[in-house]
């Protein structure tokens, strides 16, 4: 997870975090008008590193992007479920 008010340079200065992740929360999405924060080159750094990361931008403030994240959770959540039943 990284926040808009912490920083745009966590997926550079911290590749192997990145490289080894499945998803990235970018959260505070809805301070972007108020933060200096270059959302694309967080993206592109991150996607540099793992192109197969997945992400969501979230507002917990206005509740945007979560209803994908939560989807997100609930497949994910059903996978593991099922592998665990054996099915």
């Amino acid at each position: 997870m990284v926040s808009t008010t912490e920083g745009d340079d966590k997926p550079a200065k911290y590749p192997a975090m990145f490289a080894a992740s499945q998803v990235m929360i970018i959260n505070k999405i809805d301070l972007l008008p108020y933060v200096d924060y270059d959302l694309a080159t967080v993206k592109r750094f991150a996607l540099a590193v793992n192109p197969q990361l997945q992400m969501f931008e979230l507002s917990c403030r206005t509740g945007e992007g979560l209803d994908a994240w939560c989807a997100w959770l609930q497949t994910v959540g059903r996978k593991i479920a099922h592998a665990r039943s054996g099915v």
